[in-house]
């Protein structure tokens, strides 16, 4: 016999890789602490004493703290004992490792309270007509005759609810030892953060085959590459794993980065060419509207450039005009050039009889004192 304590986390659904939707109940399972072993010699029968879910020392009594103390843990809110197991030790931590997917199991609580109930809800009595004239609807019926009580054990009005209950052959769909979580398909008594039992089937053996489960992180990481896969163009889908998807994507990426790049270069040709009506083009149509504009602009320059012969003789024809020009120039005098020569000349003349009269002054000053001495 197996066992552990755990606590119910709430249901939700999980989807096989068939793409069945399972309903499933979440367990939490947090490490059961082994507080005590009876054995047949000590106690008269085989069991074991498991605890979970830590308690503050404060809250905890002294019987409780001394059985934790023995098994060196800290005392637990959640204490039970499991019958006919066998081969564990005080202290040794169990966990939901314990069951495997696809084990029949046994799992016991404390159902939802109702309250006090009538016997049509409380026990699935039928109602009275519900039309205005039977004038008895949700009656509990006969209990008998007047004269006698009612007979012990009659179902009537009461309590409902607050029972422990045990739902049997329910199956482990997934065990989560790293989040402390099994998953059980079906519901189990209890309401939300109730604690129960979970133990081996009595009824049913484990010939199960376990159900495979798609991996909810793998398919969000599938859900984002292919989401990525769009943005730039790359044909994946979610039968591939996840490092081909990414492969792809990959040099997908690496495609259209360049084709970006030449896009880029082909609109700015484009404004060269002074082209029209290529915004909405693809790649394919923008080569060959610039190709075409390319091969036009190539002929117009043909037609207006002139041979290469006739070019050089153009030039050595210019060259030869530029040098007759040249010369005409210097051997042209304009009346500009006469003025100014007679310019010169009159300040020539001018300058002459002041340059005479200073030499006539210097050599007399000579004379005068060579007499002198």
């Amino acid at each position: 016999m197996k066992g552990i304590l755990g606590r119910k986390a709430g249901m939700t659904n999980v989807f096989s890789e068939e793409g069945k939707a399972l309903p499933v109940t979440v367990i939490e399972v947090q490490p059961n602490v082994v507080l005590q072993v009876k054995t047949i010699e000590t106690d008269g029968y085989n069991s074991v004493k498991l605890g979970a879910f830590n308690k503050k020392e404060q809250r905890a009594n002294k019987a409780e703290l001394a059985i934790a103390k023995k098994a060196k843990t800290s005392p637990k809110y959640f204490v039970k004992e499991i019958r006919d197991m066998v081969d564990y030790e005080v202290g040794q931590v169990l966990n939901g490792s314990t069951f495997e997917v696809g084990e029949y199991i046994d799992v016991t609580g404390t159902s939802k309270g109702k309250g006090f109930q009538g016997s049509i809800k409380r026990h699935n009595y039928s109602t009275g007509p519900m039309g205005h004239g039977s004038k008895y609807h949700r009656g509990s019926g006969s209990i008998g005759t007047i004269a006698q009580t009612p007979w012990k054990g009659s179902k009537g009005p009461g309590r409902m609810g607050g029972d422990t209950v045990t739902m049997q052959n329910l199956v482990v769909v997934d065990v989560d030892v790293e989040n402390n979580l099994v998953l059980v398909k079906g519901s189990i008594p209890g309401p939300n953060k109730s604690f129960v039992i979970i133990k081996d089937s009595i009824k049913k053996e484990n010939d199960t085959v376990p159900t495979k489960l798609v991996d909810v992180k793998e398919v969000a990481i599938k859900n984002e590459l292919l989401e990525e896969a769009k943005k730039v163009g790359a044909e994946v889908n979610s039968a591939m794993s996840i490092s081909e998807m990414k492969d792809i994507i990959a040099k997908a990426a690496l495609t259209k980065e360049a084709e970006d790049k030449e896009r880029v270069e082909l609109h700015a040709r484009v404004a060269e060419l002074k082209l029209s009506k290529t915004e909405n083009m693809n790649l394919e149509e923008l080569r060959e509207a610039v190709a075409k504009g390319e091969i036009v602009e190539a002929k117009t320059e043909a037609k207006e450039a002139p041979t290469t012969e006739e070019t050089k003789a153009d030039a050595e024809v210019k060259e030869e005009d530029k040098e007759a020009m040249e010369e005409i120039k210097e051997a042209i005098v304009t009346p500009e050039d006469k003025v100014e020569e007679v310019k010169e000349e009159q300040v020539a003349i001018k300058e002459a009889p002041i340059e005479a009269k200073t030499a006539v002054d210097e050599s007399n000053k000579d004379d005068k004192s060579k007499g002198g001495v």
